[in-house]
């Protein structure tokens, strides 16, 4: 009994053995077949010299060098509406008019008792060159005369006031009254800006203030034209610091002949600080940006091949998408531009016929 066991049990082992060594052989071949994976391809980019303005980033407001917002001073019924929203105006062009037919009516009461106090006031004139009447007649009725003559022109200016004017050229925003609506004074009818020239709000940090002068070169974008830049001149820098963020406030006046900035635009502002000088650069895509520093793969060639070596550096200013190579790269060094995310240290590689 115990030897057929034993056969039994050489059997089972003799057909397990013979599928284990056939697999085993068949994994075996198949590994050796397999072929490395090649090189992984990537683009490159020299380091090159430009000249670079030395230059001051923030960023800022737009806000109109002339804008308010109309109001009333004398309450009144609007009667006529001369503009309407949008609107292009001129110095000294009427908004809207305020009804003044009980003012008219009392200047006309007015300027009847300035001819009659004219008169009296004539007529003394001649008695007391006759010596008919008393100075002190005289001296009353000029009085007289210019009471008459100051109520009148109190009146008119009454009148007046309810012609609501440019006091500039610009263009009318949204407006906020109707015809026939009684105006409290003070009350808000619409908006005057004028857009061309502009200003650009800004601030810079405390440390940057030495920099700084009136007159210097700004360069500004905003978000509505991402491609277009705008420029213009330093106007004014306050003489004084923020008491809270130790900030120094600038004001720049920028061209604005379309009057495509307006009034609270998110404004990306440049400030030119001194000559351009040569500086190295590369393209921010082949720069590893990292909480512990900047590092590039700069490409070697060895023995016919290429292969990557992973280097710190040290960055300066970025302008239009290139950063400036501070420390550890020199002229023509050639790096990694795309495909970073398939290397490391040492790695083999194909370079793109693609260079940049």
């Amino acid at each position: 009994m115990s030897k057929k066991i034993l056969l039994l049990a050489i059997i089972i082992i003799v057909i397990f053995g013979g599928l284990f060594g056939s697999k085993f052989l068949q994994i075996n071949k198949a590994m050796s077949s397999r072929k490395a994976p090649p090189p992984p391809t990537v683009t490159t980019v020299e380091v090159i010299k430009e000249q670079w303005e030395n230059t001051l980033s923030s960023v800022g407001t737009i806000n109109p060098v002339r804008g308010i917002v109309l109001s009333n001073e004398i309450a009144g019924i609007i009667s006529v509406l001369h503009v309407d929203s949008g609107a292009t105006v001129k110095k000294g062009d009427l908004i809207l008019e305020l009804d003044t037919s009980t003012d008219r009516a009392n200047l006309d009461g007015l300027v009847a008792a300035e001819k009659l106090a004219t008169i009296k006031f004539k007529r003394q004139v001649t008695l007391l060159k006759n010596k008919a009447t008393s100075l002190s007649s005289h001296d009353e009725a000029r009085a007289e005369s210019d009471i008459a003559k100051a109520a009148v022109i109190s009146q008119q200016s009454i009148i007046n006031k309810k012609k609501i004017r440019a006091p500039f050229s610009g263009e009318i925003g949204i407006r906020l009254v109707s015809l026939g609506q009684y105006l409290d004074k003070g009350a808000q009818i619409a908006q005057l800006v004028s857009l061309s020239p502009i200003i650009a709000d800004f601030s810079f940090p405390e440390r940057h203030f030495a920099q700084l002068k009136t007159g210097q070169l700004v360069k500004v974008k905003v978000q509505a034209y991402p491609d277009e830049v705008f420029t213009g001149n330093i106007q004014a820098i306050n003489p004084s610091l923020h008491q809270e963020t130790r900030s120094i406030g600038v004001r720049a006046t920028i061209d604005n002949p379309n009057e495509k900035l307006r009034a609270g635009m998110f404004a990306e502002v440049t400030a030119i600080t001194s000559k351009a000088s040569p500086v190295l650069t590369l393209p921010e895509t082949a720069v590893l940006f990292n909480t512990y520093g900047e590092s590039v793969y700069v490409v070697k060639q060895q023995d016919g091949q290429h292969s990557v070596e992973l280097r710190n550096i040290e960055t300066g200013a970025h302008q239009e998408g290139r950063v400036e190579i501070v420390k550890g790269l020199q002229l023509n060094d050639i790096v990694v531009n795309e495909g970073h995310v398939k290397l490391r240290n040492g790695q083999v590689v194909t370079l793109s016929n693609n260079q940049q």
